[in-house]
């Protein structure tokens, strides 16, 4: 059944994951003040959700993930409260892991999106780049400091300073794509992925995210102690799982 075409940002739960999927097909799911403020309402609820979403999923409906900023609007009125970066800082914050799912264009805003989630899957339609030179504009949320961390400099460079497109087999070889996969395949390799994160302890899980956030940086004594000061201890069920692996 298709969305309501008003709703910038649909949500679907469905077996322990919640599926946010930007909804502007007809502007390659351009982010606009609607869009941020839906994105960040939905964030809202899914930090008080811990116990019943396992992990977040973020999609693009129609022939891309996402084209970045609405130009159109940023040109019309100056950019607002809600075009700033916490509403993506909180998106990287969210307890659960988060996978950004990228198919077609996934550039500028929308490359900074992606980044800003745990785990970046594309198919092999997707095509990244950093286009804010440009306009003149310079990367307000997170470009160079999350691109850098995950390709390296070099490429963080390269990609910045020249708004070169990269392939999606390009992309994953330099390491800012984690899967690819055939475009027929994709759905599946989703599913497949998820399930995986899913069937790990999600207590697991939230701590090992927010260790490694909170040490990222830290000298490793510092980061270790701050992993031994603020251990959250084991998951409820450690046992239960323990006590299923010895009857096997």
């Amino acid at each position: 059944m298709a969305s309501p075409a008003s709703e910038r940002i649909v949500r679907h739960d469905s077996g322990g994951i919640c599926t946010l999927t930007l909804n502007r097909p007809n502007k390659l799911n351009a982010l606009d003040t609607e869009a941020f403020e839906a994105l960040d309402a939905h964030l809202a609820q899914l930090e008080r959700q811990s116990e019943s979403i396992g992990c977040v999923l973020l999609r693009g409906e129609g022939r891309g993930f996402c084209a970045g900023a609405d130009l159109n609007a940023m040109g019309k009125v100056p950019i607002p409260p809600t075009f700033k970066p916490g509403v993506i800082d909180r998106l990287s914050r969210l307890p659960q892991p988060v996978i950004a799912a990228v198919h077609g264009v996934c550039v500028t805003g929308g490359l900074e999106l992606a980044l800003a989630c745990d785990f970046i899957l594309a198919d092999q339609t997707a095509r990244f780049a950093d286009t804010h030179g440009k306009w003149g504009l310079v990367g307000a949320w997170g470009m160079a400091q999350r691109l850098s961390r995950r390709i390296g400099i070099p490429a963080a460079k390269k990609m910045m300073m020249t708004g070169c497109n990269v392939t999606a087999h390009d992309a994953h070889a330099l390491g800012l794509v984690d899967i690819l996969c055939a475009a027929d395949e994709f759905d599946e390799a989703i599913a497949g992925f998820a399930a995986e994160i899913l069937a790990n302890s999600w207590h697991s899980n939230f701590a090992a995210k927010l260790m490694l956030r909170e040490g990222e940086g830290l000298p490793l004594a510092q980061a270790l102690a701050r992993d031994h000061y603020h251990y959250p201890g084991n998951a409820p069920d450690h046992q239960d799982r323990i006590a299923r692996f010895n009857r096997k």
